[in-house]
């Protein structure tokens, strides 16, 4: 199994287009210690020739031309390697990149009832990947249910894997209808991945809201877990006066503190761990600060475009 890092900011990149904090004024001008990073996208290889995709990002085309691995066959065919996208919530940070997927590709879109409710069946920009022939395929992400997939043509094939959807609760995204949030199961808002393969197991979790400690079995056990870097502190939004919520209210277990991550992390995890998804704001992407010196030595990494992890 290969996991490739191909993106591992928050939203809107590092440095974010319109931000002149600390980091990203540092890091335009060149006197911060940092790696320019662009929008969490994970890719995974459970067998040469076929890829998945967890979310989708709005960086997603730079990223795929950026990589290789993932250009299409030189047979004059067009086929293209990637085969299936699992989105863990319906963010627009997760789901934008499928637009640029749409280009009469066949693939597998794996989520749960209420993601794709909101993704695609509220949204009719999205239902352009219906132009494949055959459509793009929809699959249904059911939670706690261990499911095997298979490629196409045979059973035995080395690239079958085992995946696992995991509720993490959670908010569904602002852009969905008033009805939808008032309805639907806070269960399927976001969800937490995992991925057996060949006796090893990774699990997955960009966004880790702080009320929900279900996650800690899983990146115990596992061989490799990836997981939410977005913020430092509870309050670090708050301080650049655009939002007067929390990282917490946003759905994002801080790194600090008590209760945060690195002191809620389980001591007897036996895998790696790798933090994903780091906000522009985060002081951890300053490898001279002493935060990021905290999170090196509980043991962690930091993820950066071009990481490349094999199982």
């Amino acid at each position: 199994m290969l996991i490739k890092i191909l993106g591992s900011a928050a939203g809107g990149g590092f440095p974010q287009w319109n931000c002149c904090c600390s980091n990203c004024r540092g890091l335009r001008e060149g006197i911060l210690r940092a790696k320019p990073r662009t929008q969490t996208q994970i890719a995974f290889s459970p067998a040469p020739g076929d890829w998945f995709f967890v979310g989708a990002s709005p960086d997603l085309r730079i990223q795929i031309v950026a990589n290789p691995e993932l250009w299409p066959s030189l047979d004059n065919s067009g086929t293209s390697p990637i085969t299936g996208v699992f989105l863990t919530s319906a963010e627009v940070d997760s789901v934008m990149g499928l637009l640029h997927l749409r280009e009469f590709q066949t693939f597998s879109v794996f989520a749960t009832a209420t993601v794709r409710s909101i993704a695609r069946d509220q949204n009719s920009l999205l239902r352009v990947l219906d132009r494949a022939d055959p459509p793009v395929q929809w699959r249904e992400l059911s939670i706690d249910q261990p499911t095997a997939f298979y490629p196409p043509g045979n059973l035995q094939n080395p690239g079958a894997f085992l995946y696992t959807a995991v509720s993490l609760g959670g908010n569904y995204p602002d852009y969905a209808v008033q009805d939808f949030h008032s309805n639907a199961s806070a269960k399927d808002a976001n969800v937490g991945l995992i991925i057996e393969h060949d006796g090893k197991k990774i699990f997955i979790a960009p966004s880790l809201p702080g009320d929900n400690g279900v996650w800690f079995r899983h990146a115990a056990s596992a061989d490799i877990a990836l997981l939410d870097g977005t913020f430092w502190s509870d309050r670090e939004l708050l301080r650049t006066g655009r939002t007067l919520r929390t990282a917490r209210a946003m759905g994002h277990l801080p790194l600090s503190g008590r209760e945060g991550l690195l002191a809620r992390y389980p001591a007897n995890a036996r895998g790696r761990k790798v933090l994903i998804h780091m906000n522009n704001t985060n002081p951890i992407l300053d490898e001279n600060s002493d935060e990021h010196k905290a999170v090196m030595e509980a043991g962690f990494e930091l993820a950066y475009d071009g990481l490349t992890i094999e199982l």
